[in-house]
């Protein structure tokens, strides 16, 4: 071999965020003139750097290089012991590179930060909070919390064993803050939380962590006011304005009463007349008894008759013409009175009233939902006519359940005196 090389000291000790020399020898033991470059391998070659960067030996001669090492203040830097190596390499015969190697000792540090997430809250008796641990050293570190007993009234429940958090790592620790009694009513009271985290390696440490628990009562003042007004209003009722109505209604009942019994005493005091004596006219003949009834067609007199009632039903689809019709029977007249035309879908389109021949109205079926007639003088149908009601559907409604209606839907009432041909 034509180089050979030799480390100062075997094991090197480095502190992170400082710097640590030590020295190389590197000897020619070639025939010719020998440059050498160099290179850091391993764990450590971030770095480490040795200087110079190129060295140059006379056959038979040797030189001292200084490798010179800055470990940074990071968690990526682990703590303990990691081997260092130099390739010495030389330029005019590669193949005879040689290495050399040092342990290289990392000293341990300790840098943790604790936060108390989140610093305030808002609760009725009990409240969680989180500590989170962020570990900034190159040591794992185990972490222990301690509470601050500054009230009997307020509890906390934490983890009982410590926490260890790798290096460059962050955990979180739950923390439960309980107060001894509930508030029902009042202002929220704000609880001081105390807390103190203790790092037990590599080095004693603790932590002082403070936040806020604000206590708020179950019944809030606004709603004491609420109440009070209401049971104010209560007690006014009761007081002042119940009795009062019941002074007014017993006051208009005894009115009431003295002048039911005044009108009676008048009634019993008023003589009634005799009813007269009852007569019989006979009619005579061509007198005009016999007179044909308003509107009617002619077809002869009709006797006495009963009251009647028919209802049609007409179902039209959208763009089509619906009828329907009621026909007065053989041998009747029919007195019409009283109509009634029933939308209640709400449908849009024409309706038709037709009695015999004559047309008796035409309504828009979107002007009305309910819609009646009354005559004085009653219109006669006579036998086989027919009351017809024609319905041209343009777009049929929505009726109280929400949905619109596949057809439409409407209704005529007819009433009035369903009497016998004379």
């Amino acid at each position: 071999m034509s180089t050979s090389t030799d480390f100062e000291r075997r094991t090197v000790r480095v502190v992170p965020g400082e710097e640590t020399t030590t020295a190389l020898t590197v000897r020619n033991d070639s025939d010719i003139v020998e440059a050498y470059g160099f290179q850091v391998v391993g764990e450590c070659a971030p770095w480490t750097e040795v200087e110079p960067a190129r060295l140059s030996l006379y056959p038979g001669t040797s030189e001292t290089v200084l490798v010179r090492m800055r470990p940074p203040r990071s968690p990526s830097v682990r703590a303990g012991e990691t081997p260092l190596g130099v390739r010495v390499l030389p330029v005019e015969r590669p193949d005879w590179a040689a290495v050399s190697e040092t342990v290289v000792d990392i000293a341990p540090f300790a840098e943790q930060r604790l936060e108390l997430v989140p610093e305030r809250r808002r609760a009725w008796r009990s409240a969680r909070y989180r500590v989170v641990a962020h570990n900034d050293g190159n040591t794992p570190v185990a972490l222990a919390l301690a509470t601050a007993e500054v009230d009997d009234r307020i509890r906390y429940t934490t983890a009982d064993a410590p926490t260890v958090v790798e290096p460059g790592e962050q955990t979180e620790i739950p923390v439960r803050v309980r107060v001894g009694k509930i508030q029902w009513f009042g202002k929220p009271v704000t609880w001081p939380v105390r807390l103190s985290g203790a790092a037990e390696e590599p080095e004693p440490r603790e932590h002082e962590l403070a936040g806020e628990f604000i206590q708020l009562p179950v019944f809030p003042r606004w709603l004491l006011a609420l109440l009070g007004l209401l049971l104010a209003l209560i007690l006014a009722w009761l007081l002042l304005v119940r009795p009062a109505v019941r002074s007014a209604a017993r006051e208009a009942a005894d009115d009431r009463a003295q002048e039911i019994a005044k009108a009676g005493q008048t009634e019993a005091q008023t003589p009634v007349p005799p009813p007269p004596p009852p007569t019989t006219t006979a009619p005579k003949p061509g007198s005009g008894d016999e007179v044909g009834e308003p509107g009617g067609d002619g077809q002869g007199a009709a006797g006495g008759g009963t009251q009647s009632s028919s209802t049609i039903e007409v179902r039209t689809n959208t763009g089509d013409l619906g009828t329907g019709t009621y026909v007065v029977p053989e041998g009747k007249v029919f007195r019409i009175t009283d109509i009634l035309v029933g939308n209640h879908q709400g449908d849009e389109g024409v309706l038709t009233i037709v009695f015999g021949e004559r047309t008796v109205t035409t309504i828009a079926l979107e002007t009305f939902r309910n819609q009646d007639y009354h005559w004085v003088t009653p219109i006669d149908i006579p036998a086989g006519a027919a009351v017809t009601v024609n319905v041209t559907c343009a777009k049929p409604g929505t009726p109280a359940t929400g949905r619109q209606a596949r057809n439409c839907f409407e209704l005529l009432n007819v009433s009035g005196e369903l009497a016998d041909l004379q």
